[in-house]
């Protein structure tokens, strides 16, 4: 009996863990590349090993990672989590499969030089520096200015993201990452300093076939002050395809992974619609994470995950169907709950109050009772992610507020 043909997954944590059972349905097998000795804490618990037959470790020798999964015979290999770009970049070009190619990976995984990159083309980005020494730092800082954002040159989940508004600042957050390890465990040894950019962020999902680029989730984020954090995000709303905000952004976000020369796959690009115009803050050359696609899912009855197994497999299928714009059959919002405190956690006292919402739909639920329940600073500190859906809009919105004033101090019961 022939074989059914190899997909393999770079890294298929967070929301890639859920490609393997689609791309089953379609009669593929899955293979799993690490792309690291051990796989980042962050993930660890995200990933699926049964829907794998295989499992490749990546230890460094590129060779010996290319030979054996060519030993496989592989009709596609793909990024999972972030991760996982750069090296399924290099063994789809070697393998010559469906690929975006190896020489412009780097700049799909550095913030400093995917931003330069794209402005070289003449895409209008932020002002920004590379700095691995204060002296760097202060001298940009002193031409521009005002509030700046520093963050490390290669992580995700907000991780190591500073807002200042001083040299001071700028400085205190420079030594904070210098030396320190990221989210991914590597280790800082620059930062990236971007000028703020003003407005109201988005988030355009994406996937790419042959260079055509399906918007398939188009979201607009909220954010408080709180905590100490400057701009922590507190939600996200799907929005229509069509509009004037979304056809600017939508363009915008097809010339930037142009510029990075992204041909295939999924990428979550973050952009902020400025007074001139939509900036980009940053992409990621994967489907979206922290589940979001599965809520779009619910609202529109497909996400990236599915057009990302169409672009890989069923190139007539992704043609045909890329006519078409999605549609909302139910209005869905995420929203982020804000620990104000850090302890080990005893109850959540009003969990039965955000249940009984009309909207509710899920609570991705990450710090549980017994747990450490952290003070929410970034992505990776969220105790939860709330899902709401609904036919009327209104509901939606009405039970994001209600979520909102719900959450805080009599939301979370810590022990003494």
């Amino acid at each position: 009996m022939t074989q059914q043909p190899v997909v393999a997954i770079v890294d298929a944590y967070s929301t890639a863990r859920f490609l393997a059972p689609l791309f089953h349905e379609r009669e593929f097998r899955t293979l799993h590349v690490q792309s690291t000795p051990e796989p980042p804490p962050i993930f660890a618990s995200r990933y699926r090993p049964d829907d794998f037959y295989e499992h490749i470790v990546h230890r460094g020798d590129l060779e010996e990672t290319l030979q054996r999964v060519a030993a496989q015979g592989p009709y596609v290999v793909i990024a999972g989590a972030e991760s996982g770009v750069e090296l399924a970049d290099q063994l789809s070009d070697r393998l010559g499969l469906r690929t975006n190619g190896a020489a412009l990976s780097s700049a799909r995984r550095d913030k400093y030089q995917m931003v330069e990159t794209v402005k070289a083309v003449g895409v209008a980005a932020a002002e920004q520096v590379r700095a691995t020494d204060e002296q760097t730092l202060l001298d940009w800082y002193e031409k521009v200015g005002g509030r700046v954002v520093i963050k490390p040159l290669r992580s995700a989940l907000n991780d190591g993201v500073s807002f200042c508004d001083s040299a001071d600042e700028v400085i205190a957050a420079f030594r904070s990452l210098a030396g320190s390890y990221s989210a991914f465990t590597q280790v800082n040894d620059g930062v990236v300093a971007q000028e703020y950019l003003r407005g109201t962020e988005y988030y355009v999902n994406s996937v790419s076939m042959d260079g055509t680029h399906y918007i398939c989730d188009i979201w607009e984020t909220q954010h408080l002050d709180i905590n100490g954090v400057k701009d922590l995000l507190g939600g996200s709303v799907l929005m229509p395809r069509r509009g004037p905000e979304q056809d600017l952004l939508a363009a915008y976000a097809g010339e930037v992974l142009n510029a990075l020369g992204v041909r295939n796959g999924g990428a979550h690009t973050e952009l902020k619609l400025t007074p001139d115009g939509p900036r980009l803050i940053e992409t990621g050359i994967r489907i979206c994470g922290s589940d979001l696609p599965v809520l779009t899912g619910k609202a529109i009855g497909e996400s990236q995950l599915e057009w990302t197994v169409d672009a890989y497999v069923d190139q007539d299928r992704f043609r045909e169907r890329a006519v078409r714009d999605y549609e909302i059959s139910r209005h869905a919002t995420c929203v982020n709950m804000i620990s104000p405190r850090s302890g080990a956690l005893a109850a959540y006292p009003r969990m039965a109050e955000l249940e009984a919402l009309e909207s509710f739909d899920e609570a991705l639920i990450r710090t549980r009772v017994g747990d450490t329940l952290h003070r929410s600073i970034n992505d990776m500190t969220y105790p939860m992610l709330v899902h709401l859906v609904h036919e009327v809009p209104g509901v939606v919105e009405r039970d994001y507020h209600t979520a909102r004033y719900l959450d805080g101090q009599g939301f979370y019961e810590v022990a003494n």
